[in-house]
């Protein structure tokens, strides 16, 4: 695949990019450039490679997946102007 002066300056509008006229045959040596290394790399023979998240293999710590109430509803409603059984008491709005 081949970028030319007129792909750049469509990329860059649908990027909303401004590009000065004669920054558009530079980027498009560039692109140029980025696709060949890309290219490249498909010729690579990746059927036995894994699919990877990171370099180095690492599991995230867990914890028990428990539900609870937290153990805080006293401090969440303490500086509250009204409440009722741990509950924000709020003026209705519909009736």
């Amino acid at each position: 695949m081949s970028v030319d002066e007129k792909t750049v300056r469509r990329v860059a509008r649908l990027a909303r990019l401004a590009i000065p006229e004669e920054r558009l045959a530079p980027m498009a040596g560039e692109l140029n450039t980025i696709l060949a290394w890309v290219e490249q790399l498909s010729e690579l023979d990746t059927a036995n490679v894994e699919p990877m998240t990171s370099v180095r293999p690492t599991r995230l710590p867990r914890r028990a997946d428990v539900v609870t109430d937290g153990g805080y509803a006293t401090d969440v409603v303490a500086n509250a102007p009204r409440t009722e059984e741990n509950y924000f008491v709020v003026p209705k709005v519909v009736e």
